[in-house]
């Protein structure tokens, strides 16, 4: 019984958390909270990523080891590969996707940083 929820809570926690990395620093009132969660998600992949290799995420990590544990083995290398081929039946190229990725992600961050840091106008 816990292991099908936190599967179905993996895929919208998750989700919603790169969406809201994605597009939360457009809003002022979640800007603070967007450059948290960014650097949260850029420890994982750069830091952690160290030992555990480049671009690991702990959510998908954790969700991987559900999805096991239910008896899939279909997960990729990828978060975000593994979910548009969930959501389309599409299997992009991995190696694009992991690209595109990486470009939305840094100009989030570059958006939130600036956004947070900049000066503020009298």
């Amino acid at each position: 019984m816990l292991y099908p929820f936190l599967n179905y809570f993996f895929f919208l926690f998750h989700t919603l958390l790169m969406l809201f990395n994605t597009v939360g620093w457009m809003f002022r009132a979640t800007r603070k909270w967007n450059l948290v969660t960014l650097l949260v998600t850029a420890f994982s992949w750069f830091v952690l990523g160290i030992w555990y290799g480049w671009g690991y995420c702990f959510c998908t990590d954790w969700h991987w080891k559900v999805r096991e544990h239910l008896g899939y083995h279909d997960h990729s290398d990828s978060y975000v590969h593994f979910l548009l081929l969930k959501l389309t039946g599409i299997n992009f190229n991995p190696r694009l996707v992991d690209y595109v990725t990486l470009i939305v992600f840094l100009i989030s961050l570059i958006m939130s940083l600036w956004l947070n840091f900049r000066k503020r106008k009298s």
